[in-house]
């Protein structure tokens, strides 16, 4: 039985405005494309996850964290997630760099996207614009690192500013949860694995699980693996931490806790034409591991929830969109189970 007791949380960390054009062709370098529309949506960390989370179950408060110019495109964010629910109330704002965003051009006769994108106002994202204390939450979720520079800097005494934020907030006896960015880079030692000594839970994808251990998630075969995840999960544990592990990539999600208690659950199947985008799907599979976190459910429910948040983010072409009430979410599961 889901525990409904303690019901908020804090995400902290990217908050973005992805401008989506839609051309019609890639064009030759300096050359022309014709821009035969665009539209606005909600990207990162903070705004996707949040926005799956308090879509899931709206009695969830869901508080947004993080930093935006003092522009139009903060404006537009800032009323986009009060409109879906989210306190913004720690959503603060600069007038030293503009609100991050991206333009994605996408081949109108291809769906084939490219990204440009300003890192801008997430940059200068640090501890100072948080409240430690009236924080009040239930867990304090926090992503990406790799992707905030503010936060990815050293710190002489925990390793990055990130290190020391996640400990000064578990030092007020709240949870804290990590998410990272899908970087190939060598950045992950020196940026990454001070943070997870003062993380209680660990969502990430496959790929960065692979980046931060150097463990491959492939068994002899080439084919991504429960057991070869575990490993990955069990390395990540002995890193710091504390409590469980997840990961997840297409064709399933596995968690491991520190009491060793494993369960991996598979993707579910879609039907064919189901899929029009995939932007922010581990962002929405992260929201489902969250509400389960928050919410005490057994391991391989969370995984089943998370995996059909994650189908439910697949159904749109932008991050947010296709997010669906907890109900709804749950009969994805019935419909679309393997």
């Amino acid at each position: 039985m889901e525990n409904n007791s303690r019901r908020r949380v804090v995400l902290a960390g990217n908050i973005l405005l992805d401008v989506v054009k839609r051309i019609d062709v890639w064009p030759v370098q300096g050359h022309l494309a014709t821009i035969l529309g665009q539209q606005r949506a909600c990207g990162g960390s903070v705004c996707n996850s949040g926005v799956f989370l308090k879509t899931l179950d709206p009695s969830i408060e869901v508080c947004a964290c993080g930093k935006v110019g003092a522009d139009e495109y903060g404006a537009w964010l800032r009323a986009f997630l009060d409109g879906k629910g989210l306190d913004v109330s720690r959503v603060r704002e600069t007038d030293a760099a503009p609100t991050s965003y991206t333009d994605v051009m996408s081949v109108a006769a291809t769906g084939e996207r490219t990204f440009f994108h300003a890192r801008g106002a997430n940059a200068l994202f640090t501890p100072d614009d948080i409240d430690l204390d009236a924080l009040g939450c239930d867990l304090f979720h926090l992503g990406y690192l790799l992707l905030l520079d503010g936060l990815d800097a050293a710190d002489p005494e925990y390793g990055t500013v990130a290190a020391r934020l996640l400990h000064d907030v578990q030092a007020r006896g709240i949870p804290t949860s990590l998410d990272l960015v899908s970087e190939q880079s060598d950045r992950f030692a020196r940026i990454v694995r001070p943070a997870l000594k003062y993380c209680d839970y660990l969502v990430v994808n496959e790929f960065e699980g692979e980046q931060a251990t150097g463990i491959s998630c492939r068994d002899a075969s080439g084919k991504v693996s429960a057991e070869a995840l575990r490993r990955i999960a069990e390395a990540l544990l002995a890193l710091g931490v504390r409590r469980s592990v997840t990961l997840h990539c297409p064709d399933m999600g596995v968690t491991l806790t520190a009491e060793g208690e494993f369960a991996a659950v598979e993707s579910l199947k879609l039907p064919p034409g189901w899929i029009k985008g995939a932007v922010g799907a581990g962002d929405a599979f992260c929201a489902g591991m969250l509400y389960s976190l928050v919410t005490g459910l057994p391991l391989a429910d969370g995984l089943a929830l998370a995996a059909a948040c994650a189908a439910a983010n697949l159904a749109a072409p932008d991050s947010v969109s296709g997010a669906l009430p907890l109900a709804e979410t749950r009969a994805l599961i019935d419909r679309f189970h393997r």
